[in-house]
């Protein structure tokens, strides 16, 4: 096992807050001198089917224990995923069916195991726990909070005083995720800064069980694609981590420059010392920032999809963009005889068939925008109408491709 030192450099790595560090180090001395691992645990609600890499800046931290030989846990909240975390919302969340959340979980070990070792992992549903409980005893779980501690909570708190809804539901779900604490007798807490909340519940009711308090570790929220707002798929600015090596080295390559050593050091496994002298060489001009990009851009290819994928993706990029060549493997797309009227399409119409944006709309905003060529040629049009003649390539914004056929 590391030396206390060693493990709180690497465990530090990133972090925002750690509440409290002083007992985190006692944990840790105790540790390395009993030769007992800590228990780390991490909650996830399986609340959508599909994981991108703002949702593995927590995964990677719990590699980072797991390579520090401590023991993790994964709770994915088939239970508490039916009624919707409230953090940050302004309004009551729809409630999940039991149908799709047990799908989303399903999708959601799949992935997660391309950054946790499988075999170091234990995997558990809160409904084991939470399911079983009697009325009673969720009565005596929710004596232990006060309305009032529960409406200091920020987005509770804007909700009440703008005279906006709070379901009685709603109070239970921090203390849901308080009690995975107490049911796993978990020793740290893993979560993203607006989990704080959520994490320190159950540091309260650990205390109130008669449990020595788990140490909360928050995560910063990393920035999407805009280098603006969270990474998010209903924002479009994310990178899935079952998106083709192409399209994630592709999009890797558009964060801003600013952006790239808060990636290199949240989402890869790149040493410190290799991502400060990243960062010098990019300030003293010794480095390109492209190719710094570039560099990430291969790393995280390779490391979700494997180094032959990350060169032949590179290789591609290349030709697309610093030689302005086409991809090989472009996608072949048939407007289907009934979409046409008299031989044309609406151009913003075979955008959308063809999966290139999800909406005729986006479509008209991407070619207001001048993100839509035809054969090399821009478009501003949103009227126009095309014979799909075969060959004809169309091209969505610097990435997306298709080749009539």
């Amino acid at each position: 096992m590391f030396a206390v030192e060693k493990q709180l450099e690497i465990i530090k790595r990133g972090v925002v807050e750690i509440t409290p560090e002083t007992e985190l180090i006692d944990k840790l001395n105790r540790s390395v001198a009993t030769q007992k691992p800590l228990h780390i645990k991490l909650g996830l609600d399986p609340t959508a089917p599909d994981i991108h890499l703002g949702h593995t800046v927590v995964l990677q931290k719990m590699r980072q224990f797991q390579e520090l030989g401590h023991e993790i846990t994964i709770i994915l909240g088939d239970f508490t995923a039916r009624i919707g975390d409230p953090t940050g919302k302004s309004e009551t969340r729809n409630q999940l069916t039991e149908a799709e959340v047990k799908a989303n979980a399903q999708t959601y070990k799949k992935q997660m195991f391309k950054v946790l070792m499988p075999e170091k992992t234990t995997i558990v549903f809160n409904s084991e726990w939470l399911g079983p409980l009697k009325f009673a005893e969720v009565i005596e779980l929710s004596a232990k909070y006060t309305v009032a501690r529960m409406l200091e909570r920020d987005d509770f708190h804007k909700r009440f005083q703008s005279n906006q809804s709070i379901s009685v539901h709603e109070f239970f779900y921090p203390l849901m995720q308080g009690y995975d604490s107490v049911a796993l007798h978990s020793d740290i807490e893993i979560g993203g800064t607006d989990q704080k909340f959520n994490l320190l519940m159950g540091r309260h009711l650990q205390k109130e069980y008669g449990q020595e308090p788990q140490v909360a570790l928050m995560m910063p929220i990393i920035e999407g694609l805009d280098g603006v707002q969270k990474m998010s798929k209903s924002l479009g600015n994310y990178i899935g981590i079952d998106e083709s090596p192409a399209e994630m080295y592709g999009k890797t390559m558009s964060i801003p420059d600013d952006l790239m050593i808060r990636y290199y050091t949240l989402l890869t496994a790149v040493s410190l010392d290799d991502i400060h002298h990243i960062e010098a060489g990019i300030k003293d001009g010794s480095i390109h920032p492209r190719d710094a990009k570039m560099q990430l851009a291969r790393n995280l290819v390779s490391f979700y999809h494997g180094s032959k994928a990350a060169k032949e993706a590179e290789g591609q990029f290349k030709r697309v963009f610093q030689e302005r060549d086409l991809p090989e493997d472009m996608q072949g797309f048939q407007v289907p005889e009934d979409e046409l009227e008299e031989g044309v399409i609406w151009l913003p119409k075979l955008i959308q068939m063809a999966g290139m944006c999800p909406s005729t709309s986006e479509a008209r905003r991407l070619i207001k925008q001048g993100a839509v060529k035809i054969d090399g040629e821009k478009i501003d049009d949103i009227n126009i109408k095309i014979e799909p003649k075969p060959e004809t390539v169309v091209r969505v914004g610097k990435r997306k491709f298709i080749k009539l056929v």
